[in-house]
């Protein structure tokens, strides 16, 4: 098998399933993610990843294909098996030199397909989920570059009835968690917009979200945005070089202001993912036309 990723949760690999001789198929290429008995995601958040995935179905979420948890020598073995997605993530894309850069409108296919992945999460199922953990390096790619979220070990069922949130211990990826879920520990729906909000600011400028290798006042991706206001006429001063100008200005200007709009304090003052589906369907339509 072949390395082809790594993280807090342990390794991930490509692999190959070969169907019985008698089947004819032919073999079945995945990614196998194998938990450290050590890593930051143990046995309860592979858990509930092999729980959710096995009940959801949508376009926009990465397939579960098999799993397996085995005792051994080397402590509890867990496999998660799922569909190989050959474009690896929009993470490696927008911030990998060795790769080719992104066009503008599949920057937004892309950010449109994973809006509707999480509002399939947020109203499509007979409960409220919220992610969690949305984040450009969650959402990866196919050969045709459709995207597909992925990581579902964090996933928590929403608030019920009366409820506002769901209190829980803070994790996430720093620079994506929303201030409010970060200072209280109350997780709400909204929490996901804002993490939402904060892709779309990558694809946008292709800076990640926090980098302490830049210069001060510039290390935190939503904050050094604040300077080139939507509307202002600085604003094309933060779209992505590797763009060289291939893109639609009124559409990127409506991409930031949805971003900003995702990034209301007040997590009430936020968009639902259905607002949000539909302004990047118009912001699709904008860029027909470059430089609308």
């Amino acid at each position: 098998m072949l390395k082809i990723g790594e993280g807090g949760f342990g390794k991930v690999y490509r692999g190959t399933i070969k169907p019985h001789p008698e089947d004819g198929a032919d073999p079945i290429v995945v990614a196998i993610k194998k938990l450290s008995t050590r890593g930051l995601q143990g046995h309860k958040e592979w858990l509930a990843e092999v729980q959710f995935l096995s009940v959801v179905n949508h376009p926009n979420l990465v397939k579960l294909l098999g799993y397996c948890s085995v005792d051994s020598e080397k402590g509890i073995q867990r496999l998660l098996v799922y569909e190989f997605m050959s474009n690896r993530s929009l993470e490696d894309h927008l911030f990998s030199l060795s790769l080719p850069h992104l066009p503008w409108k599949t920057r937004l296919q892309i950010m449109l397909g994973a809006a509707q992945g999480l509002h399939y999460l947020h109203n499509g199922l007979e409960v409220k989920v919220i992610y969690r953990d949305f984040k450009s390096s969650n959402v990866l790619l196919d050969k045709k570059f459709h995207p597909k979220l992925s990581d579902f070990g964090l996933a928590r069922e929403g608030p019920t009835g009366d409820q506002t949130h769901v209190s829980t211990a803070v994790v996430g990826t720093q620079g994506y968690a929303a201030p409010e879920y970060v200072e209280t520990g109350h997780l709400k729906i909204q929490s996901d917009i804002w993490s939402f909000g904060v892709v779309l600011y990558e694809i946008l400028t292709g800076r990640r979200a926090l980098n302490r290798n830049r210069p001060i006042g510039e290390k935190k991706l939503i904050e050094w945005v604040k300077n080139y206001p939507a509307n202002s006429s600085r604003f094309s001063t933060i779209i992505d070089p590797r763009l060289k100008n291939q893109y639609s200005l009124g559409a990127a200007r409506k991409v930031a202001k949805l971003a900003d709009s995702c990034l209301k304090k007040n997590p009430e003052d936020r968009p639902s993912m259905s607002q949000i589906v539909e302004s990047l369907k118009q912001a699709l339509q904008d860029s027909e036309t470059k430089n609308a």
